[in-house]
């Protein structure tokens, strides 16, 4: 499914912060970084965001150079270039798929989200997520599962497409 992180998967983090990328994320990233150096080691990039953000939020190469043309073509000097390049071109790490198919966390990202001995990944479409598992967990009962609930017994999410 080109151009689509989808799924969850929760993986070990080991002490150097390696984490398996799971299969089908590496092949939307391979997918995303058609122009690579090195065909075994597709690029991404890694936005970890403000102090707020307890999350890390990973683009493709290709995903990511697209939402910085588009900051870059903002007027220069408005207010909404200036905290978009603050909050996400600047709170960036780029960095690559290793040999073995993992990804190298370093100490700042993991300390960052309090992450130790597991991340869990949601694919979210165009970007994928990783997390410390617990804190994920928190926060989709506190948003998502809480806002469903309040629905009804009846709610489908799907009717969330209406164009009404």
């Amino acid at each position: 499914m080109a151009g689509m992180f989808i799924g969850e998967y929760t993986f070990k983090v080991d002490s150097k912060g390696r984490v398996s990328i799971p299969a089908l994320f590496r092949r939307e990233l391979e997918e995303g970084d058609p122009e690579r150096p090195n065909q075994d080691r597709p690029r991404m990039v890694i936005v970890y965001g403000s102090d707020k953000q307890k999350m890390l939020q990973v683009y493709t190469q290709a995903a990511f150079e697209a939402l910085a043309a588009d900051i870059a073509a903002m007027p220069r000097g408005s207010k909404n270039r200036t905290i978009l390049q603050r909050a996400i071109l600047s709170k960036s790490h780029p960095t690559e798929v290793d040999p073995d198919g993992r990804l190298v966390l370093p100490a700042t990202l993991r300390t960052k989200i309090e992450l130790d001995n597991e991340a869990y990944f949601s694919g979210v479409g165009e970007t994928f997520e990783i997390w410390k598992p617990e804190t994920f967990e928190a926060a989709d009962a506190a948003n998502v599962e809480q806002w469903i609930e309040e629905q009804g017994d009846d709610f489908d999410p799907l009717s969330l497409l209406s164009t009404e």
